[in-house]
Formats: structure tokens, C-alpha cells, sequence
């Protein structure tokens, strides 16, 4: 499917419409810096520029943080942002894109771990799919071992910026990273919802850095 280009910063009037087939939404973040909008769950959030990328940054906090979009509607598509975290400390960045949100409890992620990305005995763990709150990273890692989690290749510097275009077209969801043209991570989603928000999503003792943050919905 070809997408027809219709380009739309999301504004008040646009926050309780559906994402319209074949639309790429550019989602404002200069309004989640300025407290408009957007809903913030555990996290302050403020606008910087980093590498003259217009930008917002969350900070680090005991536990996950969310900010979505209350009433934006996303089904089936493609959601594409700039993400940048760090490589120190260990355990220390966990950084991505919620979908499918409902509220600050109930979504989808992808998150990516740049502490992991070139270590060769833990590049198995770069990037995560997650469904809460049932499927948490380390419910899955228990009983469903490798298959929500993976590595990247090329592995990326995790203190770089990178570029993720997920891929969502339910029950299949697929993570490509800067670029490439095969996927880094292909789940099945584990969750029953079709529709819900979107999102940035942090874990726990987590900053992240944001910008550019597009979907591109799809019937």
C-alpha cells in the first residue's frame, strides 16, 4: 500500500478524530514540553535542541513513564521518531514508543536498551516488545524467552541518536532501526486492544530524548 501524503501538525480540533487512512500525522512535542494536550504519567518533560534536532527530553524517575495523546486514535499504520539514550550506566536507558495506549496502565511498547546494543553477551536484549500490564519485559523473558526481545544489526552507538519506523498491522508488529531494510524485532501483538493512543514510553531510572515523532496510519 501506498500511503497518500498529507502531512498534519496535530492540533486541538484533531485530538478526539481517528488518524484517517493514509494521513502522516506529525505530532506536535513542542506542546507535551509546554504541558498542552498531551497527558504525562511519572515524568517532568522539558524542549531542548540536541544535534539541531528540536527535541523533548524526560527525565529519570523511579519507575516507567508514559506521556501520550487523550483521544488520538491510532489503529494500523506506521509510527516513526527520533530516539536517543545512553550506553551508562548499565540498566540505566530504556527508551521507545507506546502504542495501543488506554491510559497510563494499559498499552503497547517498543522500547530499545542502548546500554545492550554493542555488548555481544547481552545485544540479545536491544529491543523489547511489551504489553501492559499483563505481558511485562520480564514476564515475557521468563516464559517466552527470546521471542519479544532481540538484537540489532548493525548494532548502533547507544549513545546516538537513532531513527525506529514500527511497523503495525494487527496481529504483526515490526521494528526497523535507521534505516534498514530488514526488521530488527517481528512480534505477534499480545494484546486483544485495536485502537488506543500514542506515545513515548521510558523505563525505570530512565531519561529519554525525543524529536520527529510521525505516524502514518493504514486501514
Amino acid at each position: 500500500m501506498i500511503p497518500v501524503i498529507l502531512p498534519l501538525v496535530l492540533a486541538a480540533c484533531a485530538l478526539t478524530t481517528p488518524v484517517l487512512s493514509g494521513e502522516v500525522t506529525v505530532l506536535d512535542l513542542t506542546r507535551l514540553a509546554a504541558g498542552q494536550e498531551w497527558k504525562i504519567e511519572n515524568r517532568s518533560v522539558q524542549a531542548v535542541v540536541k544535534d539541531g534536532k528540536n527535541a523533548v527530553q524526560l527525565d529519570a524517575r523511579p519507575n516507567d513513564g508514559l506521556a501520550w495523546l487523550p483521544g488520538f486514535s491510532f489503529e494500523n499504520g506506521e509510527i516513526e521518531c527520533d530516539i536517543l539514550g545512553r550506553s551508562q550506566p548499565v540498566q540505566g536507558s530504556f527508551v521507545g514508543v507506546a502504542f495501543r495506549v488506554q491510559d497510563e496502565k494499559t498499552f503497547d511498547a517498543i522500547y530499545f536498551r542502548p546500554f545492550n546494543f554493542r555488548v555481544p553477551e547481552r545485544r540479545a536484549h536491544s529491543v523489547q516488545y511489551v504489553s501492559h500490564p499483563d505481558w511485562t519485559w520480564n514476564r515475557l523473558r521468563a516464559e517466552r524467552t527470546g521471542q519479544f526481545e532481540k538484537a540489532i544489526d548493525p548494532a548502533p552507538d547507544g549513545d546516538q541518536w537513532i531513527h525506529a519506523r514500527i511497523v503495525v498491522r494487527k496481529p504483526k508488529v515490526e521494528v526497523y532501526v535507521n534505516g534498514a531494510a530488514t526488521p530488527s524485532l517481528v512480534v505477534d501483538e499480545l494484546s486483544p486492544r485495536t485502537g488506543g493512543s500514542v506515545g513515548l514510553f521510558v523505563g525505570n531510572f530512565s531519561p529519554g530524548t525525543f524529536a520527529n515523532l510521525k505516524v502514518t496510519a493504514e486501514k
